[in-house]
Parts: structure tokens; C-alpha cells; sequence
């Protein structure tokens, strides 16, 4: 990451060695071996060796990371709050931690503690202020028009997407799935951004990078990790329209003020606008005003201004208050301002 240019990266996802201080095997009730992590790279000698790492990984990602950009990491709870408290320490600002339970977790076999049944992934920007992406409509979208939370249920990673070598074992025995990094990278990234992932193993977030329209690096040192990564991206196809992939915010739209509306014949002088409960009437004006004479006197200027008015309101978002009739059904006049946008774009 040092060797990358500075401020070059506008995501980082990053899956660290967890720490998971085993002592001995741990078996099912039937005496059989648990597959779990049991690597070199996950072992270090104590805590302040683990802390020396994670701030020398910290700091090659503030490195590259763009002054918006965002950094996301995950953990459990043997490593996740000791690097949460060293990315505080390097001026990295909190946004959320997202918490991924697992609809599918591993029992816990000595009936000791309670199922561990999620992962904390915490999710932050370089610093206090910073301009971060967050594609709100498309994670609203994505949950049937319900704001997202940060309680994610995600199954693990199972079936035909766990990766596995010839002898059928586990490629890599921590291997993501790939709808966790889909919701991460849709939510904080446009198409065209570079997504980087340092601890990279078997590629996953390569993958959903590619299938997304973002470019990716991964960085990984294990050959066996990195070639099965290469050959799991090399079969997926990028979007070919790059549309399907993002939904705009209404930032980003164009901005449309309600006189365009009159200037290119979607309403005329002399429409009639009304409120949701028809109360209060409004004449459209051609130089984009309206005007409304009611019992708190009489009213013209924007649509905002008026809707305010006639509410006795502080504020009020024109767009969503007047309505128009078509074939006798209230339509909010927003419904214009989309197809004039659709035209624009």
C-alpha cells in the first residue's frame, strides 16, 4: 500500500487476521475436527505485537486512501475493538458499526458461551467532515423501500461459492460471501471507483468489484490464495451498461426549477395546482410563480414559498405539496419534474 500513489483509492475493505488465540482443537460432539482457523498468518506472539500490525496497516491505508474516501473493516470480538480503537487513535472518523449476523452460524460445541453469531464490521472516513459517498436510494432500494439498518443477515459463505481445492477442503477458511461485500460496495462507492483490499485471499471482493463496474487492487502474499483468486475473477464479465449498477441520488440530478416546466408547455399559465387535502388552490404564473388567494390573504411566489404560506409553515418541499388532476386523480407535480429530467439526461 505504500508503494501505491497517495490519495489513490476511493474504498478500502479490509479483513484482518482475526488473533484468534486458539490453544487447542476444537471439536464437534462426535469428536470430529472443526475446520477452523488455524493458519500462521492468523498467529502473533501477543497483543502488542498485533497492535504494532494493525497500526502499520492503518497507516499504509490513510496512505492511499482518498480525502472522501471511506475504509472498511471487519472483525470479531478477539481483534475488532482493538483495531477500532487504533483507527480512532490515526484521525479515521466512525461512521457506523454494521453488525453481520449470520443467519447459519457455528454452534458453539462446548456449551460454554452463547452461539457467535455475528461479525462487527465498522465502517469509516478519513476524517471529521469528510465529503464520504453513501448511495442512500440504492440501499433503501435494495431493502423494499425501508431505510437500511446496520444489522445486516447475511448467511456465511456456503455451497457452490465457498472456493475449494482438488482435495475438497476449504480454500481459504475465512472466505466472505459475496452478498456482504455486495451491500458494502454498492453502498459507498460509484461505479469507476478503485476498491482496494489488503488481506485479499481468494478475491471476493475483487469479484463483486468487477461485477459492480469498480476497479479493484488486491494485495496477497499467499500464492495458493492469490491463484485461485485469479482464476474466480478472470470468469466473471463486468456490466456492460454501467446504469444498472448505480442508482443516482437526487443530488445528482440535474436541477429543474419549476418555471422550466411552464417554458417547455408541461403546465400553462393558469393551471390550477391544489394541496393533498384541496384545501388550498394555487394558478400557475408564466414566469414559473404561483399564486393563491385564500383567508390568510394572498400569496405568490415559488412553489416552496407558497406551500409554506398557506400552511403557516416555516418550510415546505413544493414539489411533493401541490398536485395537479390527471383524468380526475391527484398526481404530485414531481411526476413532471422526473419526465423533464428523464429528457434532460
Amino acid at each position: 500500500m505504500r508503494a501505491l500513489p497517495a490519495a489513490s483509492v476511493d474504498l478500502i475493505f479490509a479483513d484482518p487476521p482475526y488473533n484468534l488465540q486458539l490453544r487447542n482443537e476444537l471439536r464437534r460432539p462426535n469428536h470430529s475436527r472443526v475446520d477452523g482457523v488455524d493458519e500462521a498468518w492468523d498467529k502473533f506472539d501477543d497483543l502488542r505485537s498485533y497492535d504494532d500490525f494493525t497500526v502499520q496497516w492503518l497507516e499504509a491505508a490513510r496512505h492511499v486512501l482518498k480525502e472522501d474516501g471511506t475504509l472498511w473493516v471487519i472483525g470479531s470480538y478477539h481483534n475488532i475493538f482493538r483495531v477500532g480503537a487504533k483507527l480512532q487513535d490515526l484521525g479515521f472518523w466512525i461512521l457506523n458499526d454494521v453488525v453481520w449476523r449470520k443467519s447459519n452460524p457455528m454452534p458453539n460445541f462446548r456449551g460454554r458461551r452463547f452461539t457467535n453469531a455475528h461479525e462487527t464490521m465498522i465502517w469509516c472516513a478519513k476524517g471529521e467532515g469528510a465529503r464520504h459517498v453513501f448511495n442512500h436510494e440504492a440501499m433503501k432500494a435494495l431493502n423494499d423501500d425501508l431505510q437500511m439498518r446496520s444489522d445486516w443477515l447475511i448467511p456465511l459463505c456456503a455451497g457452490g461459492e465457498r472456493l475449494k481445492g482438488d482435495d475438497g477442503k476449504k480454500t481459504h477458511p475465512t472466505q466472505k460471501p459475496e452478498a456482504l461485500l455486495h451491500r458494502v460496495i454498492l453502498s459507498s462507492t460509484k461505479p469507476g471507483a478503485v476498491v482496494l483490499d489488503p488481506f485479499f485471499g481468494t478475491g471476493t471482493t475483487g469479484a463483486v468489484a468487477k461485477r459492480l463496474g469498480r476497479h479493484f487492487i488486491g494485495i496477497e502474499r499467499d500464492e495458493t490464495y492469490a491463484d485461485a483468486a485469479r482464476k474466480r475473477i478472470a470468469d466473471i464479465r463486468p456490466p456492460a451498461d454501467m446504469r444498472l449498477v448505480h442508482t443516482p441520488s437526487k443530488r445528482e440530478e440535474p436541477r429543474v426549477p419549476f418555471g422550466w416546466l411552464v417554458e417547455r408547455g408541461f403546465l400553462a399559465p393558469g393551471d390550477v395546482l391544489f394541496s393533498p387535502d384541496r384545501r388550498h388552490a394555487a394558478r400557475v404564473r408564466a414566469d414559473g410563480t404561483i399564486a393563491v388567494e385564500d383567508a390568510r390573504g394572498q400569496h405568490h411566489g415559488s412553489i416552496h414559498r407558497v406551500g409554506a404560506a398557506v400552511q403557516g409553515a416555516p418550510a415546505c418541499n413544493g414539489w411533493t405539496f401541490w398536485h395537479l388532476d390527471v383524468e380526475g386523480k391527484p398526481v404530485v407535480i414531481d411526476v413532471l419534474r422526473t419526465r423533464l429530467r428523464a429528457e434532460l439526461n
